[in-house]
Formats: C-alpha cells, structure tokens, sequence
C-alpha cells in the first residue's frame, strides 16, 4: 500500500482478533458440546482468509479523523467486526445462491450437508446443511454487533458507530432481498441493477466502514459527508468489478466456479446491459441460460454474448468514472482540511486495490 503501512501485518492482526474472539466464544459454547464445536468451526472457517477491505476502510476511515488512535488494538478489534458482519452476509448468500463453494472451499451449507451425510443421520443432509448455515450467519452478526460494542471504545463514540452498524445492517439486508426479487422476476432493468449493487454491497463495502470508523473517531457530520463522496462510488466501481469477475474470472484467483454469477443468474448491471445492447438473438440466449447448468462451451458463449454487446466494455468504463470520482472527492476533501492527507494517501491506494483486482 502507501510507505510506512503494511497491509498484511494488517490483515494479521484482523485475524488474530477474529481468533482471539472465537476463541472466547469457545469457551462460552464448550458446555453444548460437540454439536456446537462443529458450529464453531464452520464460524472459523467462514472467517479465515479474505482481502480484509471492510476492515481496511474502517481503519483508515478512523485515521483520516484521528491519524493518531489512542488505542490501535481497540481499533483493530473494532475493525474486525466489520469481517464477522462479512462472514455472515457471505455464510447466507452462498445458501440462497445456492453455491457450492467459497474461496476455494466447501460453502458452510455444503460441508454441513456433507457432515450430516457422512456420519449417516437421519432426514434430508440439504435441509440440514441449510438450517446450519441461517444460524451461523445469524451467529456470525450477533458476535459482530457484540464485538463492536465490547472493541474497547468510550460509550458516546461506540454508540455513534453502533447506531451506524444498525443502518449498515438494515442496508444490506434489504439490498439482499431486493437482489432476490429481481431474480425471482427474471428481470431487471439497469437502474433496478444498480439499486440492488449500491445497497446490498457498495454501501456496507466501503462507506459504511469508512462511516463507523471515522464515528469512533468523533468524526463531524461534514467528516462523514466527504468520506461517504469517496466511498460510495468506490464501493460502486468495488461492485461492478466484482460483477466482471463474477463472469470472466479465473476460478484459481476467484475461488468460484467459471462463469459463477451466469449459473447462478444473477442480473447484474453487466447483465442488464448486455440484454439490452445485444443483438434479439443474443439477449434470447443470454436470457434463456442465467440460471441453469451451464457446461463450459456454454459459459464461453454467453461470455461471448456479453462481450460482443459491449456491455463488458460498459463496465469497465464505469469502473474508471467511478474511482476517478471518487479520488476527486478524497483530494477535495484533503485540500479543506477535512481529512488527514496521509490517511487519504492510503484509502487511494485501497481504492486502486479494490477496483484493479486481476482476473
């Protein structure tokens, strides 16, 4: 990143917190036995590894407030809530997506599944699978708020940056059901796309923990104002990258299945803008194969579809726009002395980490 921050000590101590908080809730858990040991372990699992954006932005949203923390491990506590919050989310979108990976591994429905199955209980494993994951996510938010709150913060900016928590919460919660309305329709026109990609993910990607860091801070609401016209865009163009990967990734770099986001039909802005640019009979078999098992020549063709329409190209402009948006807010925002410009040096280069990921 920027000289003098290193990101993967960063991601260390994230980590270590992660484990040190599961930790203690293993003690808690031990009296429920192996049952809950099992549970446990699917928490660590969900919470192993990752890019640790959230994380990042929560912290360097607080230090462009207060480039100083009084206390670091309280801070970096209270980042890691921000990844236990992200566990969640992933743990219940992989069940409704039905995936059956995440970062190269068994998705928790799926391990569970195969759990239930292996030991040869009793009932259908996929149901068990399934109600083990809605209550490990709902586990999983539980200890983020509890973890938040419990960071090591004074009452009046915890309180600022849990009230922020609950909006983050209600957003993405209710982007996510709007994400499966639009699926559940088979249709969505760009604007509904962009909807769904603000609130269920760009929101609680980049503003949101730039937002609760910089309250733990004390940040002022013209604080927040300038982090939220570098952040949203950013977590826009965060989104719409992800999209891209969603479609042409490489599965070695993205731990999902080729083509991932087309069998599981996801109508996303690249999506919604290739039906509308392609030609009839490529929108028609665009259309006809989001959702269904696609076979690799299948994946290559609807892929061929999207590029062809130009809607890829589409994207990758609006990534541009949006970052260069983004970073113009941050230099504004730096130049009024709202901002700690070191700090800013380094939510720049998280934003070029964030929107130039390799395939």
């Amino acid at each position: 990143m920027t000289e003098g921050w290193d990101g993967a000590d960063f991601r260390r101590r994230v980590q270590a917190a992660l484990d040190g908080f599961l930790d203690e809730q293993a003690g808690l858990l031990a009296p429920l036995g192996p049952d809950a040991e099992r549970l446990l372990a699917q928490g660590r699992v969900s919470v192993a590894g990752g890019k640790r954006f959230r994380a990042a932005f929560c912290h360097w949203g607080h230090r462009a407030v207060e480039p100083a923390p009084d206390d670091e491990e309280a801070l970096v506590r209270a980042c890691a809530a921000l990844e236990l919050l992200h566990a969640s989310a992933l743990v219940h979108d992989d069940l409704m997506d039905d995936s059956d990976t995440r970062r190269g591994r068994p998705a928790t429905h799926r391990a569970l599944e195969a759990e239930h199955r292996a030991a040869g209980w009793s009932g259908p494993p996929g149901s068990y699978g399934a109600a083990g994951a809605i209550l490990l996510g709902d586990l999983l938010q539980a200890w983020a708020d509890e973890l938040l709150r419990g960071a090591g913060f004074a009452v009046a900016p915890t309180a600022a940056a849990l009230s922020l928590f609950d909006r983050t919460r209600t957003e993405v919660i209710a982007g996510q059901f709007l994400d499966i309305s639009v699926q559940a329709r088979g249709s969505a026109d760009v604007d509904a796309a962009m909807t769904v990609l603000r609130y269920k993910s760009a929101k609680y990607s980049v503003e949101r923990p730039l937002h609760i860091g910089a309250a733990l801070a004390g940040a002022s609401e013209e604080q927040l104002a300038a982090l939220s016209a570098y952040g949203l865009p950013l977590g826009e163009a965060f989104q719409l990258r992800d999209d891209l990967l969603g479609v042409f990734g490489d599965p070695d770099a993205t731990g999902k299945p080729a083509g991932d986001d087309l069998v599981e039909g996801k109508r996303t802005v690249l999506v919604a803008l290739a039906l509308d640019a392609a030609k009839p009979a490529d929108a028609a078999r665009l259309d006809a194969g989001l959702g269904t098992s696609l076979d690799q020549t299948e994946v290559a063709e609807l892929r061929r579809v999207i590029r062809d329409s130009g809607a890829e190209a589409q994207v990758e402009e609006a990534i541009s726009a949006l970052a260069a948006r983004s970073l113009s807010a941050l230099d504004r925002a730096v130049g009024d002395g709202l901002l700690d410009a070191y700090a800013a040096g380094v939510l720049r280069s998280l934003a070029a980490a964030a929107t130039e990921r390799a395939r």
